[in-house]
């Protein structure tokens, strides 16, 4: 078996806000609405939180889930843990309607850090940060690609399918760029 690599090797951009591409990261696709008996438990075993109410998300340490629409979310968590996370959703929910899905291949995940990092963001998606709670996520398109995007730290992480991930480099270094500060 390969080992997992992430969509530009991780790649980094210094400007007047510091951009990488990090990963590989776990993800899992997860289809069920929030009422699906023995959810909420194996959700808490899996990732160590409650299910987040709408456009949340809730992180424990290295593992995350994020609201992704009223019957969606983004399971996060470390890339080896993928495997044993969808085998015990298929125990926890064997008789439940829903569908789980490695997508972690299929996605890019960026990091955007510093003091001005919302900015970056604010060139490239039609989002009011200013009112932007710490734990919302925001499911949106990033200049032509569909993206979602949280609070994190001193920035944001993004998401976007792999194959758009050089595309979003671009657009995040360009917005990134020393000199080109909105305010």
């Amino acid at each position: 078996m390969s080992d997992p690599v992430s969509a530009l090797g991780q790649m980094s951009y210094h400007g007047f806000a510091m951009v990488q591409e990090i990963g590989p990261l776990g993800m899992i696709s997860l289809r069920a609405k929030p009422d699906v008996a023995g959810l909420v438990e194996v959700i808490w075993s899996v990732i160590g939180t409650a299910l987040p109410t709408q456009r949340r998300i809730e992180v424990a340490g290295d593992t995350a889930i994020a609201w992704m629409s009223p019957d969606e979310y983004l399971l996060i968590l470390p890339y080896d843990q993928t495997g044993p996370a969808l085998a015990a959703l298929a125990a926890a929910l064997k008789s439940q309607h829903y569908l789980a899905v490695a997508v972690s291949d299929a996605r890019a995940v960026f990091r955007i850090t510093g003091v001005k990092a919302d900015q970056v963001i604010a060139k490239l998606a039609p989002v009011d940060l200013d009112s932007m709670a710490v734990d919302e996520v925001r499911r949106t398109r990033v200049a032509q690609v569909a993206a979602a995007f949280w609070r994190e730290g001193d920035g944001f992480t993004l998401v976007c399918f792999r194959s758009v991930a050089v595309y979003v480099m671009g657009l995040l270094t360009h917005s990134a760029m020393e000199g080109s500060e909105l305010r």
